[in-house]
């Protein structure tokens, strides 16, 4: 099939469910107003009075449309990214990122990246278990912690690279705690899912589909991160509408059908 019969074919799908859709709207309108016949009689916006007949057209519309489209139309094969159909709610954290001056998306690839500076906020509850410096990650910083409530309780969390922490391992925080301090480093800041022993990030782990540094990306644990995010104010990465890389281990909700 060639390129321009595809994209005739497309433009016909597409306006085929238009009006589709909008005949189920206006069969479902007339319904509405034979249901409540003395609506028409009122004087319009205009101070137009309706005719006294335009009742039973009411009805009789109603009828007929009701019979054609009985049904609400169904649209298939159309995704927007980044655009939940269902949001999870994300309740008791905050978007840790909300007071970053000049925050820039970045892109997904083991975690989320961003550019900017300023103070970074643990997700919710949780415990610090790592606070100093990581030389596998660019710019050095080191951050985890375990959410101990919320509905990923359980679940490490790191932030790295151009970060200075300002807790300590121990520490038990809320989402209104500055954990680190971000600066304009070269580098940015990654953050995402950690293994549960806070040594790296989940993505290279097997289960995970064994992602390190070199890709391919987006990791499906760096998407289901940046959905996180997402949901909770912060801006979409620039590849978050791509096909994903490894697997999303089975503990981490999904964040949208």
């Amino acid at each position: 099939m060639s390129r321009n019969r595809l994209a005739r074919v497309a433009v016909a799908f597409v306006a085929g469910s238009a009006l589709l859709g909008s005949a189920w709207l206006a069969a479902a309108h007339w319904r509405e107003l034979a249901a409540h016949p003395a609506a028409v009689n009122q004087a319009d916006e205009f101070g137009v009075q309706a005719a006294s007949a335009l009742p039973d057209l009411v009805t009789q519309r109603a009828t007929v449309l009701a019979g054609l489209f009985s049904q609400q139309p169904k649209i298939m094969g159309m995704a927007l990214a980044s655009r939940p159909a269902q949001a999870v709610a994300a309740s008791g954290y905050l978007n840790p990122l909300r007071a970053v001056t000049g925050l820039v998306p970045e892109r997904i690839d083991e975690g989320v990246d961003f550019g900017g500076s300023g103070p970074v906020y643990a997700l919710g509850s949780a415990v610090i278990t790592n606070a100093g410096q990581n030389a596998g990650w660019p710019g050095g910083g080191w951050i985890t912690y375990r959410l101990t409530d919320g509905p990923d309780a359980g679940l490490m969390v790191y932030l790295a690279e151009d970060v200075t922490p300002t807790v300590q391992a121990g520490q038990h925080v809320t989402a209104l705690t500055v954990i680190a301090n971000m600066f304009n480093g070269g580098d940015g800041i990654e953050t995402g899912w950690a293994q549960s022993t806070g040594v790296s990030a989940e993505s290279e782990l097997p289960e995970a589909g064994g992602i390190g540094g070199g890709g391919p990306f987006p990791t499906m644990v760096g998407l289901n991160f940046d959905q996180l995010l997402q949901l909770l104010g912060a801006p979409p990465a620039p590849n978050a509408g791509g096909p994903a890389y490894g697997t999303l281990p089975a503990n981490y909700p999904a964040r949208w059908n």
